[in-house]
């Protein structure tokens, strides 16, 4: 079907791709190009840009060229959306995998569990409001990231690691060696610094999450509610989105990918359907 598909398609690339496919991995290249640039140009669509050589790279995995783990890194502003993406991306894959009986298929790293302990602050601070007007949490320095890369890596070369959890209830209690992360095909993350000079180079594909102001505002005060930080909001807000220009925009420009936060939830599914129905087509056809 790849094939058909490829011949009877008009592809527009956004770089110079090879016309005729010469291997399985160039169909799926151009199959994937055309899946691509289908929804790029779709109304509402959850992909706003992206860099033309992520698709080789996909190719070479989907193909088995490259026979390794794949790492994926998604990042973003604060109530972007990317937490939401992760878990629609976890789902899905987790379903597919279930269907066709594969084991040890993905491993979540969440990005926010390597915030250093700060409990003791917190304490003397007398609450946790208190304690972020003081403290700045919208900074890569606030976690140990070094030790995060270290962590993939280790899944990457097939070792069985612990990694931390953080408290997010407003303890700021960080657990060292708290849960068995076991190797698997893929490994993703996810956070604000997910895509920081201290850890991106841990990735093998990354993935940029992107959202107007507006509705980030939104979301962060609805979320801020439900976290109890009264009249520290607004602080933690602005400052968030002070640092974020420092911090967290920049990583836009090295991502291979940039989805829409604001985009359906069901179209982020389909979307990742498409590319996974080449994966179900070469490997389980006959099942």
């Amino acid at each position: 079907m790849l094939q058909n598909i490829v011949n009877n398609s008009n592809i527009s690339t956004k770089s110079q791709y090879i016309t005729k496919p010469s291997s399985k991995c160039d169909e799926i290249e151009l199959y994937l190009n055309r899946i691509f640039e289908k929804e790029l140009h779709t109304p509402d669509s959850v992909l706003l840009d992206y860099n033309p050589f992520v698709i080789k790279k996909i190719a070479a995995y989907i193909s088995g060229k490259i026979q390794m783990p794949a790492s994926i890194g998604i990042a973003g502003e604060t109530a972007s959306g990317k937490s939401t993406i992760t878990m629609d991306l976890i789902d899905t894959i987790e379903s597919f995998a279930a269907e066709f009986g594969i084991e040890d298929v993905i491993t979540r790293v969440n990005t926010d569990d390597y915030y250093y302990d700060r409990s003791e602050m917190v304490k003397a601070a007398g609450s946790f409001s208190e304690f972020a007007k003081h403290y700045d949490l919208d900074s890569p320095e606030a976690l140990e990231l070094e030790l995060m890369s270290k962590h993939i890596k280790e899944l990457l070369a097939g070792k069985t690691t612990y990694l931390p959890k953080y408290d997010m209830s407003g303890t700021a209690i960080r657990y060292d060696n708290h849960t068995l992360a076991k190797p698997s095909k893929v490994i993703i993350s996810e956070g604000l610094f997910t895509l920081t000079p201290k850890v991106k180079d841990a990735f093998n594909f990354k993935i940029y999450v992107d959202v107007p102001e507006d509705i980030k505002r939104e979301r962060f005060f609805v979320r801020a509610a439900e976290r109890d930080l009264g009249d520290s909001a607004e602080f933690i807000y602005e400052n968030a989105n002070k640092k974020a220009e420092v911090h967290i925009r920049p990583c836009k420009s090295h991502a291979d990918i940039i989805l829409s936060g604001y985009a359906d939830r069901i179209k982020y599914k389909n979307f990742l359907n498409k590319i996974i129905g080449i994966i179900q087509e070469i490997y389980f056809s006959e099942l």
